[in-house]
């Protein structure tokens, strides 16, 4: 077997495997510091049930397995968003058709704001990537609504971005109605998010030909 490193952070690495023909992608937990560990594996967990609930939806990765220290997915083939840079209104049509699934199986994914969270896959559709803090909900209660209103948003802000002569006067209403999650967000816990990530954790990602960050010095 075959690996390529694809991200790394203090939270683990994600690889690339191959094994001839096969490819699939696994996440990696095991060298975490002692002290991230818990953490970084509760993640893996959570993204390993929140897979098993999304199992079949087409644009999802599927869960191949998953253990105490690593889990393995399938690969979609395709760019991160800022790199497709996706034009035609299909393209976001399709994803919210995918959002519809996802949230009919109870799922929230809670980070959809990051463009590398998204791709264009090869044949154009749309995939979702990344659900370490998805919502998985068997009560798809106000906040649960909530929640997986704000993905909408984010799709909303990425077509605004990529396709905004496609927006709808109804896509235009919901943007501008910030929830007041994304209003406490935006006051008090964002900076401190980008802060931790970009500097703590030492955020970088090429999935898919994306995009890198340097973690600098380890």
């Amino acid at each position: 077997m075959e690996t390529t490193l694809l991200k790394a952070d203090a939270l683990g690495r994600i690889e690339l495997c191959r094994d001839g023909d096969r490819r699939w992608i696994r996440r990696d937990t095991r060298a975490v510091h002692p002290l991230l560990r818990p953490f970084a594996q509760r993640a893996a967990a959570r993204e390993a049930r929140v897979l098993a609930a999304l199992a079949g939806i087409d644009g999802v990765p599927q869960l191949i397995g998953a253990d105490t220290g690593c889990l393995d997915r399938s690969y979609l083939d395709g760019q991160p968003m800022q790199l497709g840079q996706p034009r035609d209104p299909a393209f976001y049509r399709a994803a919210h058709r995918l959002l519809k699934q996802v949230r009919a199986r109870g799922v929230a994914h809670n980070d959809l704001a990051k463009e590398p969270n998204w791709l264009v896959l090869a044949d154009g559709r749309p995939g979702v990537l990344d659900f370490q803090i998805a919502w998985l909900s068997h009560r798809r209660g106000p906040l649960f609504r909530l929640l997986a209103r704000e993905d909408l948003r984010h799709l909303l802000k990425h077509k605004r971005s990529y396709c905004p002569a496609a927006l709808t006067p109804i896509e235009r209403r919901v943007l501008r109605r910030r929830s007041w999650i994304t209003r406490i967000w935006h006051a008090t816990g964002k900076r401190a998010y980008k802060l931790i990530a970009r500097k703590v954790f030492g955020y970088w990602d090429n999935e898919g030909n994306g995009r890198v960050r340097d973690p600098g010095p380890r």
